[in-house]
Formats: C-alpha cells, structure tokens, sequence
C-alpha cells in the first residue's frame, strides 16, 4: 500500500477531478451520494488519511469528541463501560475524529465542574457515557455543545440519547423464567440508581403483571447504595426460586454469595443478567443473560454527535437498540411437581 495517498491519487483511480474527490471527502454539495461513498470507500482502500490538522486550522474546530465517563463506571469492575468506549473511539477516526476519554472524578461530579478540555476549547462535542448525578446532567444540558447521552437518558428529553432497550430486555428475561416454571422471581438493583436499572425493573414488572404474578415489596433487592457502591444483598426470609439482576456483575456477585450460604445454582436457584459482558463467563455455571449490542450503541452514538456538530439544530430525541437472550447454565426448568420453599 502506497504511504502518504492524495486526493489525486483516489482521483486518478476514479478518473475524476481532485476537487470532486475533496467534496466528496468533506460531505459537500456537487457530489452525487453514490459517487461520495464510491471514493469514501476507495480512500479507505487505498490508507488515504485526512489531514485533520489542516482542517481545523480551516475551519476553526478540532476534530475531538470528548466521552465522559463517571470514575464509578470505570476501573477492572465495569469493562462493560470501557468496552463501549473503545468502540466508539474506533468509529470515530473511522469518521476523521478523535474520541477522548474524560473519566470524571467524584469530587468534579459533587462540585459540579465541567472537563478542562471544554475550557480551553479543544472539543467539538460530547457523549456522556454512563449516568451522572441529577446535577451534572443539568450542568451538562447547559453547555452550549453538541451532546449525546449513552446508555440512559433524563426526563429533559431536549438531549439526545442512546440506550439499550432495557425495558423489553428485562421482559423477554423474566418471561423465559416464567417459561421454565418460576413464578417466585426477585429482581435485584437499586431502582433509584440509574434509569437502565429502573427500565429494567419494569420490563420484569410488566412480565409478571401479564401472567398475573404479585410483585412482593420484599422481592425486590437493593444492590448497591446511592453513589453506586455494592453493598451487601438483604436476602428475603422467603427466597424466591429465581434472580433477575439489573447486571452480569451483579448476578456474579449474588452467585457467589449464594454458593458461599450452600446454595447451588441452578439445582436451588435460577439466576440471570443484563449485558453479557466478562462477568457472563465468569459466573459457574455460566450466565444466562441479555446481551447489549455495543457496536450499534455506539454506532448510533458516533452518528448522532457528528449530525449535531454539523448541524446543532439536529434532533434524534431518545433510540433504542435491541439485545438478544443469550442461553446458557445458570437457569433451571422448574414445574409444578419441583416447586418448593427455601429459607
């Protein structure tokens, strides 16, 4: 492959002008859609690199995204939220950006600041990865910068925003269970934490409201305390016969627990997840679990923040991505003639 590649090369390839080749490079008008991508794709081919330096001394921006990240979400404990990152800093230079990572410190989050990078104008837009508090999300509406949210979204529904579909995920989970013969089914998360968590928590509501199950005030599990630490699992006198836990980290934590009181899983108690990240694998058995389609979360992301930088007044409102079930050991069938009591 030819290193340093022009426009003029890519335009000799085509037999078109170099000018034709720089419109369509820069999304401009005169280039029909079918010719743009046609030399997008051969620039790509070809390792043709944009200039990026040379565009912002032209044009006044600098080509970066900044993606926030609450310190909670990050550290070896919460690969799901690197795992997004990585994916969208990918499509981004596939899009002639650079994402860069701001992992926001609690004390910046309680004192309400905003990035360095903001201040000094080296950024052209921001997704907020992960929920912060109420605070910095008003502080974040109020910044006059393109912004997309990731991974929950805030009764403001003037900012964009990228979820999963956690709502019919969580249904389509607890239904299985209820599938295999369960109906004493606790859900495990803090419901005031995040809204996936709160999503969650109706989508398991709404699966037993259907099939005419009681939802026990006691069946439903607090998992960590408001600042998004774990804390010890309060069990119910009355266990139930299956988990549905707002996280794989969270049903690997409550597994282990189970398994140190003597408990089996799943000959004593189903459990499933949310997001089949590591902890899916690491559970024994492995976990049965909704997996997040992290590539499309961060497609779309990628896609509405660059819109918006383009055109600020642009407006996509809250999308949803679809998960899948992913079946595996950690659930039991459980009939009529199996049922029993554990405390």
């Amino acid at each position: 492959m030819k290193s340093n590649v022009t426009m003029k090369d890519i335009a000799q390839k085509l037999n078109v002008s170099s000018v034709t080749v720089s419109k369509a490079l820069n999304d401009k008008d005169g280039v029909s859609e079918e010719l743009k991508e046609k030399i997008k794709q051969l620039a790509d081919e070809m390792g043709y690199r944009y200039n990026t330096l040379a565009k912002s001394m032209k044009d006044g921006r600098s080509y970066n995204v900044c993606v926030i990240i609450p310190e909670r979400f990050t550290g070896m404990a919460q690969s799901f939220y690197l795992k997004v990152y990585q994916s969208i800093a990918q499509i981004l230079e596939e899009k002639s950006y650079y994402g860069i990572i701001h992992i926001l410190p609690k004390e910046d989050e309680e004192q309400l600041k905003l990035p360095r990078i903001y201040h000094e104008r080296r950024v052209d837009g921001f997704i907020m990865l992960g929920q912060p508090s109420k605070g910095y999300i008003d502080l974040m509406q109020s910044v006059e910068m393109p912004l997309v949210f990731l991974d929950f979204y805030d009764e403001n529904n003037h900012v964009d925003a990228v979820i999963t579909d956690n709502f019919y995920g969580a249904y389509d989970i607890t239904n299985y269970l209820i599938q295999q013969g369960h109906r004493d089914i606790a859900y495990v998360g803090n419901l005031f934490s995040t809204s996936s968590i709160q999503d969650r928590f109706l989508g398991y509501y709404k699966s037993l409201l259907e099939h005419k199950i009681h939802l026990r005030q006691e069946y439903i599990i607090s998992d960590r305390d408001d600042e998004g630490v774990f804390i010890d699992f309060e069990l119910p006198e009355k266990l139930p016969t299956a988990f549905v836990c707002n996280c794989d980290q969270v049903a690997h934590l409550l597994m282990e627990r189970l398994q140190r009181d003597g408990y089996r899983i799943p000959e004593d108690f189903s459990v499933v997840g949310f997001d089949n990240d590591i902890y899916a694998k690491l559970t024994k058995p492995e976990l049965t679990t909704v997996e997040v389609d992290i590539d499309e979360m961060a497609k779309t992301a990628v896609k509405f923040i660059c819109e918006k930088m383009e055109k600020s007044e642009v407006m996509f409102g809250r999308v949803a991505v679809k998960g899948k079930i992913i079946y595996r050991d950690s659930v039991r069938e459980l009939n009529d003639s199996k049922s029993r009591d554990i405390s």
